[in-house]
């Protein structure tokens, strides 16, 4: 049986082709059962998230699964071919298994050294044997890729560089700070970006929150989310005496804190140090605020420098994420090229015993005389020897050698093994 991959992604598809192919919903259950069916289709399992829908399918003839998957696909989802085809990936084989890798280790992902993948590979390999879709082969695969991307998130560092805006904020403040836990913050507005961050800064310890926005209203909602308590925009530059981090997005048409005004409140902070970050566009916090001792002000551009190092960082990382891959590629392939002997060996080892149990059968009827206890032993000398005489060739199939192929047809034909090895 052959490993194939079929799918199309972000880097190949634009995301109305993603959503158009994707399997939501009862379309999932649908669809894995619906492909299982499918004519020399083994084995599958179905990925579809918002950036790939991938099938995953241990198949005997490549060329006869891809068409017969292509025409389910359109079957399936009411396209034609043409609306799709270009946009679609096969890969097979080695190529196939280090596709695997790299998708459940995020090296494919949109964002690479994002965690969010791992979890949906799991939960398509539980969901695939629920439904009883898996053999020994992708279930061999899927776990080799579930443990391979614990391996790259353990041994690099690949998912430690904030590759976001909320994230990049958090990880400034941290290297400000030191420790969060106790830190005040205050959300000053309410775009997205700011309210993630702020999510994120929760999460990540800070206890004391204060939300100021123009409408009131929206800021107690947004207030009750985090825990923590509304500020009337009006009375925000005294409240800031006592904030530690100031994330502001009001979407203002000029600045809404100047120099003088934080001036005033560094001095009745008595020059503790503050870190402030103005994701607005345009900008809502004067920049001559970051001239002030122990005021720490970072814009959208700021940030943006900050995310552009830290991708550079992880693609560093990749580098020596792929050659992790690369080891377990190189295990699942020899695991797998090992099946191979499987049969041969059964069939090996099953011959040797008819012809010692034969042989046996006759030797007790012509020496029945001898007593239960010296047959047992003849029939244990004669174990033994089978044994020995048929190690070396199963030894010699279980290696990872070139010349397999070669070596089991021999066998089979010294030892009068009948039959295909491959397993159906």
């Amino acid at each position: 049986m052959k490993v194939l991959v079929i799918g199309l992604n972000h880097k190949t598809a634009d995301v109305e082709t993603r959503e158009r192919l994707a399997f939501n919903g009862t379309k999932l259950d649908e669809g894995i059962l619906g492909l299982r069916n499918i004519c020399g289709v083994k084995e599958v399992a179905l990925l579809s998230t918002c950036n790939r829908v991938e099938i995953y399918a241990c198949v005997h003839d490549l060329q006869e699964a891809v068409e017969s998957i292509k025409d389910f696909l359109a079957s399936f989802h009411n396209l034609t071919r043409n609306d799709f085809e270009k946009s679609l990936y096969t890969l097979n084989g080695t190529d196939a298994v280090r596709h695997v890798l790299r998708v459940a280790s995020s090296l494919d992902s949109m964002v690479v050294g994002e965690p969010q993948i791992l979890g949906q590979l799991k939960d398509v390999f539980d969901f695939a044997l629920s439904k009883k879709t898996t053999g020994i082969l992708l279930n061999k695969l899927m776990k080799k890729a579930i443990s391979t991307a614990k391996r790259v998130r353990t041994e690099t560092k690949i998912a430690e560089n904030a590759v976001s805006i909320s994230f990049a904020a958090v990880e400034l403040a941290r290297k400000i700070f030191t420790d969060l836990s106790g830190k005040s913050f205050m959300l000053l507005g309410a775009g997205e970006m700011a309210e993630l961050a702020a999510r994120h800064l929760v999460n990540n310890g800070v206890k004391e929150v204060a939300v100021v926005n123009r409408t009131y209203e929206r800021g107690c909602e947004l207030a009750s989310e985090f825990n923590g308590r509304a500020v009337r925009f009006e009375e925000f530059l005294h409240e800031l005496v006592q904030m530690d981090i100031i994330i502001c997005s009001t979407g203002a048409p000029s600045y809404v804190l100047v120099k003088e005004q934080m001036n005033k409140v560094m001095k009745e902070r008595k020059h503790r140090p503050v870190f402030i970050i103005d994701i607005s566009v345009p900008r809502n916090i004067d920049p001559e605020i970051n001239k002030i001792e122990n005021v720490y002000l970072y814009d959208v551009d700021d940030l943006q420098e900050v995310i552009d190092f830290n991708i550079q960082e992880r693609q560093k990382e990749a580098e020596v994420a792929q050659q992790i891959i690369d080891e377990e590629v190189d295990k699942f392939i020899k695991w797998m090229s090992s099946l191979d002997s499987v049969p041969t060996i059964v069939a090996l080892r099953r011959k040797a015993e008819e012809i010692k149990n034969e042989e046996f059968e006759k030797f007790r009827g012509k020496y029945s005389d001898l007593g239960e206890e010296r047959l047992k032993a003849v029939e244990y000398l004669a174990s033994s020897i089978v044994n020995k005489l048929i190690h070396p060739p199963t030894s010699a199939l279980k290696e990872d050698a070139e010349d397999r192929d070669e070596l089991i047809a021999m066998i089979k034909k010294l030892y009068g093994i009948n039959g295909n090895n491959h397993e159906e």
